[in-house]
């Protein structure tokens, strides 16, 4: 019986190191300019530093005061010759203690503006719902302005209307 061998080569795949070894070489290379591109473009430290005390400064919770006693007033220009008052009840909101602390300190000021802004309005521009915004506003300017002139870091953000009386 005649036996057959066949040859059987046994090579090294010497082609599949070699494209391990560049694949491996890309794959550094690509994540080096990753690295490079991002430090390059990204900034520095600094600013997105900044940019996150910014962010933790809108996430504080809001703290509310009411003034107890109500600013009333009559109006110095009356609707068709009737005497008019008007009452107001309010709440100032901040995310800072220290500008509540401001208003509590300078309250008496804060009220003495009020109440002269609010002698000079006019019962039929007041009684409509654009008068009372417009009211609103010109509120929360008058007390920043008072807290301000006394050297407060930080101002209020919102004043409410609690109670708004006109008769």
């Amino acid at each position: 019986m005649a036996e057959t061998q066949d040859d059987i080569e046994i090579t090294e795949a010497g082609g599949n190191k070699s494209k391990l070894l560049i694949i491996i070489v890309a794959v550094v290379v690509l994540a080096l300019a990753g690295i490079g591109a991002m430090m390059f473009l990204g900034g520095d430290d600094e600013s997105a530093k900044e940019a996150e005390a910014e962010v933790a400064v809108v996430k504080q919770t809001p703290i509310y005061y009411a003034l107890e006693k109500p600013l009333i007033v009559n109006f110095s220009e009356q609707s068709q010759g009737a005497v008019r008052y008007l009452s107001v009840k309010l709440k100032v909101m901040a995310r800072d203690q220290v500008v509540i602390d401001a208003f509590i300190l300078n309250e008496p000021a804060i009220q003495h503006e009020l109440l002269m802004l609010l002698l000079g309005q006019k019962y039929d521009e007041l009684n409509t719902p654009e008068g009372t915004k417009i009211l609103q506003q010109q509120t929360l300017t008058t007390i920043n302005e008072v807290l301000k002139a006394e050297k407060t870091s930080g101002e209020l953000e919102s004043v409410y209307f609690t109670s708004l009386l006109m008769q």
